[in-house]
């Protein structure tokens, strides 16, 4: 009794809070759906379970849902409905069949076991005497109060822009304006829903926006955006209710978003920005390990600087700051830098940041090793202090990190954009091994019509990472084949670059009578240590114009370059590629900090920083930090490395 009171008393003030709430009611019919009764009312089948919770488990027809009136129609809505006229007897002939016979009514199966209710545990037979319905399209008139209003189109507002802020997909948005056109223009009148002002949704310029295709599903968007269903209805809550939509405009993180486009931002020059001129405060935490170098021993400490890989990658990176420190300070930007030795140990850099007040560097660089990064950023991010990983992807982007290496997926992203981005005629071939068989099913997604290749296997089944002349010759088209090449051996990179290059160019065909003339290109979405081997031909790679994404690009010796020849003329030696990371880093961070009050702010707009051999360009993580999208596209040339376009 108690329970039937309590739920009498949930009744009653539910409809007390529909009538006050001035809300509208609709009794289901038989047919309706969730979502074609909420595109009716022009409203989301998540408003409708937002209303009517037990619908998503007890809808039925007869039951009464309650429907926000503030976004009912002011027009009429015509609905086409069959009625039933009359019937037409049909006589069944020898190898008739109910789908024969619907084809030659045009009417579903379905309509007519409807009639002749014998037919859904009987089987036509020859002789049957059937009804067939004949039917007449009625048109219904449906009178729903104040569902559209007119909507003045903002400057730069796109349809896409205008469906994401009243929740409808832009076929919806097209249904109530048949005459829109392609682009809307500012100031333009449409119609939209007559939704409350509060329930509006603003763009957030933190996220990016994609647009459902059709056809498109949970599975083709995971692979599209490396977003899983639960990360989507995560960002998006109204999708657990309505399901994925043609048309629909889903919030997505914005690095998935710049990732979908083969544009790149302009690099910019920041020199002309500057208007932070105090003096800023810098940390260097670097593994100099100095605890093992006497203080009186030349030698040893000579030894050392040969001997030990911390500490020459330590003093080189070092003296790349130190010029990216006197760069600045010729611009007007002064610079109090603090150096601390990590000695390569996580114990010390809690040494340091405890025995140190932190909270109040414009920016800590380092250190530059995983494990001691991970503790520095933990125990920084509770101060907010940004802390710039140089050399490593971390293990944890926290709020206040800032990732300077790509993640290998925008490289990969990348490499895929730029191939689209060719417009030139070509034919697209994968070759992988065993253990890359993931990364060539995502190419094979990318393009739908390439060809793949897989390693041979030994009896035993294993991966003998080789192909043969004749796995490639019948896949290679005459013209020009890109192919990609995914594999971390050394032995197979061997392999298919020298099987590539015998029929690059012009070779003879299988059969000897003829000579085909082909243009083959190699491509990689992951350069390693397998590309850099000593068995590896770099005359073969030349040859074949090899194509790959990489965080940074070679300087050219042969232009000047002010920060090269000023290395040499202090150092008396060209700068290696950790010197060249010093300075890019540091100097891109101190450019940054001199546009803006402080670092976030220094990288909240969308632009792309370039130096010596790096580019720099942040995106704020959905759940984190800052990443860098910046990133080369980089190929052989004449057995030189250089920066590609299309």
């Amino acid at each position: 009794m108690k329970k039937f009171l309590i739920g009498l008393s949930f009744a009653v003030l539910t409809i007390m809070n529909v009538n006050g709430q001035d809300y509208k009611t609709h009794k289901v019919k038989k047919g309706e759906t969730i979502e074609s009764i909420a595109k009716s009312y022009m409203v989301t089948p998540y408003d409708i379970y937002a209303l009517n919770p037990d619908a998503q488990t007890n809808f039925k027809p007869n039951i009464v849902l309650i429907i926000p009136k503030s976004k009912l129609r002011e027009t009429p809505i015509e609905t086409e409905t069959k009625k039933l006229m009359s019937y037409k007897e049909h006589k069944v002939r020898r190898k008739e069949t109910l789908y024969s016979i619907s084809k030659k009514y045009n009417i579903p199966i379905e309509d007519i076991k409807k009639h002749n209710t014998r037919l859904y545990s009987e089987n036509l037979r020859k002789g049957d005497e059937i009804n067939i319905p004949q039917f007449d399209i009625v048109t219904e008139v449906n009178t729903l109060e104040n569902t559209i209003r007119k909507y003045t189109v903002l400057p730069k507002e796109g349809k896409w822009r205008v469906a994401y802020k009243f929740g409808i997909t832009l076929d919806e948005l097209e249904t109530l304006n048949p005459n829109l056109g392609d682009v809307l223009q500012e100031g333009q009148e449409i119609n939209v829903p007559n939704i409350a002002n509060n329930e509006e949704q603003e763009l957030d310029e933190a996220y990016g926006y994609y647009t459902v295709l059709p056809k498109e599903g949970f599975y083709r968007l995971k692979i599209k955006l490396w977003l899983a269903q639960e990360e989507l209805e995560a960002l998006n809550p109204e999708l657990k209710a309505s399901g994925l939509k043609s048309g629909m405009v889903l919030r997505i993180p914005l690095e998935v978003s710049h990732s979908l486009t083969t544009a790149e931002v302009s690099s910019i020059s920041l020199i002309d920005q500057l208007n932070h001129f105090e003096t800023k405060q810098m940390a260097l935490l670097l593994p100099f390990r100095l605890d093992r170098i006497e203080a009186d021993s030349i030698a040893e400490a000579k030894r050392l600087m040969q001997k030990d890989p911390y500490l020459r990658l330590a003093l080189d990176f070092h003296t790349g700051v130190l010029m990216a420190l006197d760069s600045a300070k010729q611009l007007g930007l002064s610079t109090k830098l603090d150096v601390f030795d990590t000695k390569a140990r996580v114990s010390e850099v809690i040494s340091i940041l405890n025995d140190n007040d932190f909270s109040n560097y414009d920016a800590v660089i380092g250190p530059i090793t995983s494990d001691n990064f991970e503790q520095a950023a933990s125990m920084l991010k509770t101060d907010n202090v940004p802390i710039v990983s140089p050399m490593t992807k971390p293990e944890n982007l926290y709020d206040n990190v800032f990732q300077t290496i790509p993640s290998n997926t925008l490289l990969r992203q990348k490499m895929i954009n730029y191939i689209k981005a060719d417009s030139l005629e070509k034919h697209i071939i994968i070759i992988s091994d065993a253990k890359h068989k993931t990364v060539s099913g995502e190419l094979k997604t990318a393009f739908p019509l390439a060809k793949q290749i897989f390693s041979r296997k030994t009896k035993g089944g294993k991966d003998a990472y080789y192909i043969m002349k004749n796995d490639v010759e019948k896949v290679l088209a005459e013209g020009r084949n890109i192919v990609f090449l995914e594999t971390a051996n050394e032995g197979f990179v061997s392999n298919v670059t020298s099987v590539l290059n015998a029929f690059n160019g012009n070779s003879q065909s299988a059969n000897r009578s003829i000579h085909v003339k082909r243009d083959i290109v190699l491509a990689t979405t992951n350069k390693n240590k397998a590309f850099e081997g000593s068995n590896i031909s770099n005359y073969d790679l030349s040859n074949l114009k090899f194509h790959y994404p990489s965080v940074n690009k070679s300087y050219d010796v042969e232009h000047q370059n002010a920060f090269i020849t000023k290395y040499k003329h202090i150092y008396n030696e060209a700068p290696n590629r950790y010197a060249i990371r010093g300075f890019d880093v540091v100097m891109d961070v101190l450019m940054r900090l001199a546009i803006e009050a402080d670092l976030y702010k220094g990288t909240k707009t969308e632009f792309t920083t370039e130096y010596v051999e790096n580019k720099f360009q942040y995106a704020k993580k959905l759940f984190g930090g800052y990443c860098n999208e910046a990133a080369y596209i980089i190929k052989y040339e004449d057995l030189k490395l250089i920066e590609a376009s299309n």
